[in-house]
């Protein structure tokens, strides 16, 4: 059993979560991923790390599915959930690559957006943070963005209210066409990935993506994360999660992203009522 030791909103549907353990905490390095288990026979979620201290580990989690809107709602600090697997994933190798772009437009991609940053800054990268949200009002606090780790830092909000106007791969095509990035590196939704890795294709800008697909057991026995990679098969809780942008078949990996969505929405909607029954 391991013990909640922090708990706060970050905007209206994300939370921030600290639990220890210490099995994670030793081995951890960027790219990895974990796996949280509320109950002995609960739903195994992966979850990505924003920090590594003193034992314990940081996630962001969004409130979308049936257990993490259990975790939200049921647990508080002090609390046990029964397991965290990992760390689970390849490791990303942290060098020098020169200017480095980070991007991010959804929880888990806020998360390693400032865990990668924080890295690359060790091997004397000049890192250029941009994490778009929908509006000012779910911009996260100032404490938990990536702008203390990076060189630059951009926030963008889709309708305008706050920080620049648009998505990151509006400002990664300007930033792009004024000056020479070597490296640019993306999570959050399938779509915006998507999108920046057409663009740094047509640009010959290495990119590297946080292909968060739907992973049961994290050692690639259940083959739910498979991906086309390089026209081979290759599983994203294994071979990734952070993969070669230019080599993922997107629309592949976007389909089969849709499987479960009415089982999903059954089991949030069946969870909910019991909460509004209370």
């Amino acid at each position: 059993m391991l013990k909640i030791t922090g708990k706060m909103d970050l905007n209206s549907i994300d939370f921030y979560m600290e639990i220890e353990a210490p099995h994670v905490a030793r081995k951890w390095k960027p790219g990895n991923f974990v796996i949280l288990m509320l109950h002995e026979k609960g739903e195994r979620i992966p979850e990505s790390v924003y920090s590594v201290r003193d034992g314990r580990i940081g996630m962001f989690i969004r409130r979308h599915g049936k257990t993490t809107l259990e975790l939200y709602h049921r647990f508080k600090v002090g609390d046990y959930i029964y397991a965290i697997s990992g760390p689970h994933g390849r490791e990303f190798p942290i060098k020098h690559y020169g200017t480095v772009i980070y991007a991010s437009d959804a929880v888990c991609g806020h998360a390693e957006n400032a865990s990668f940053t924080q890295e690359l800054k060790k091997y004397d990268n000049y890192v250029i943070s941009i994490q778009t949200f929908e509006t000012g009002k779910e911009v996260y606090p100032e404490e938990f963005l990536a702008e203390k780790h990076a060189d630059e830092h951009y926030v963008t909000t889709l309708d305008g209210s706050a920080g620049v106007k648009g998505h990151y791969t509006d400002l990664i095509s300007k930033i792009i066409s004024e000056r020479r990035v070597d490296l640019v590196l993306t999570g959050g939704s399938l779509a915006g990935m998507f999108k920046a890795s057409e663009l740094t294709k047509r640009h010959g800008i290495p990119n590297y993506a946080l292909v968060r697909t739907i992973m049961v057991d994290g050692t690639g026995m259940c083959g739910s994360c498979r991906v086309f990679y390089g026209g081979a098969v290759r599983f994203a809780c294994v071979d990734g999660p952070v993969m070669n942008a230019h080599l993922i078949d997107w629309e592949d990996v976007m389909r089969r992203d849709k499987r479960f969505i009415e089982e999903q929405e059954k089991a949030k909607n069946l969870f909910l009522s019991k909460i509004i029954a209370r």
